[in-house]
This record gives structure tokens, sequence and C-alpha cells, in this order.
């Protein structure tokens, strides 16, 4: 299997997601339970029932951020080693997996449930990172220079043949002018080989956040 050097390893990318999904999850969930318990107060301890509302929750829910992330991560890294190929079919395996197994207690109808809903979950993740790959690509590709206009009738076969039919085009033009319109028709030639080359796509992020490095 090809080895991405641009992203952490499997061990360390569990160990990061996981400290990942606590931090949004506590901060989503005091948001969240700081304004339940502030509406849910009355009037006098609205302030102190936000912060007993953002303690007794928050950590909470970034524990179940946690525990989802680790088991999609471990999940990923096991499904890329056994089928020794990195694509999109990984994480989509991993989040179905995952999904089914946080719902193991519930009985065979909700593990499946739960697993077509987190497969769904990551591929449409998947789906938008790639959208927004091609589109990021395209947006800085380069541009294929303006070419000069060339006299009605002439066909030449190259940007070089153009390049020297404009500047050495008199019968008595020197062999310095010659060698002049050849170096430039070469450097032409190279910038528009340069222009059409498509850049490489940017390589995929492993981890449900992709924040690893």
């Amino acid at each position: 299997m090809t080895k991405d050097h641009s992203r952490d390893p499997c061990p360390y990318s569990i160990v990061n997601d996981v400290g990942v999904g606590f931090c949004m999850g506590a901060m989503g969930g005091s948001v969240w339970h700081g304004f339940k318990g502030y509406r849910n107060s009355p009037r006098g301890e609205r302030f102190s029932g936000s912060l007993a509302s953002i303690k007794a929750r928050a950590p909470v829910l970034g524990g179940n951020f946690a525990v989802w992330s680790g088991l999609f991560n471990a999940g990923d890294c096991m499904i890329a080693s056994v089928r020794d190929k990195e694509d999109a079919w990984n994480p989509i395996i991993a989040g179905a997996a995952t999904g089914a197994i946080l719902a193991a207690r519930s009985g065979p109808k909700v593990m499946a449930i739960s697993a077509v809903f987190g497969g769904a979950i990551l591929a449409v993740m998947e789906g938008v990172s790639a959208m927004v790959t091609r589109m990021s690509a395209d947006s800085y590709k380069p541009q294929a220079p303006q070419l000069p206009e060339m006299p009605a009738g002439f066909q030449p076969e190259t940007a070089q043949q153009q390049l020297a039919a404009l500047s050495g085009s008199g019968a008595g033009s020197s062999s310095g002018n010659t060698q002049f319109a050849t170096d430039a028709a070469a450097q032409h030639q190279h910038q528009a080989d340069a222009a059409f080359a498509t850049p490489p796509p940017a390589p995929p992020k492993r981890g449900l956040f992709g924040l690893s490095g």
C-alpha cells in the first residue's frame, strides 16, 4: 500500500482525532447546554443554572464525540490495512461499522439503521471533500497564453515556427535575429506546455475531522 507522508500515521491519527472530537463536542455542548440552562433557570439564577448545565452535560457530549471519532479512526486504519488501498470507501465502511457498533445494545434492526446512517454521513462528507478539492484545483490551474495573430493564409505547425515567421520574415534577416527568435520560441513553447499541465490533486486527510497534518 502506498504510504502518504503528508498526514499522521494510523496510531497517531486515532489519538489526534479522539482529542479533536472531545474538544469539538465539549465546545458545542457548552454553547447548547449553556443556552438551555439559561432558558430553563428562574430569574436571578440563570447564570448559575447555565454554568451548572454546562458542567453537567458538556463533558458527556465531548466524550460521545471522542468515542465516535476513536472508533471511526480505528476502523479506518484497520480497513485500509486489510484492503491494502487508500480510497473513499475506507471511511464510508468505517462510518457504517462505527454506527453499528455504537447501536449494538439496541438490537440488529437498530444496528442496521445506524450503520446505513453512519455510512451515508461519511459518503456525503467524502463527496463534498472531493468536490471542494476539484474546484480548488481548477481555480489554481494556469491559463494558456495568447498566441500572436498570424497573417492570412499562413498555417504554421508549431509555436516556434510562428515566432520565427514574425521575427525573421524579412529576406535580409541577420543570424542574430534568427537566434533570438529561436530562443524566444523555445521559451514560449516551454511556457505553453507548463500552462496545460494539470496540478496534482491535494492528498486526502486521514480522520473524521481532517485536521491531522
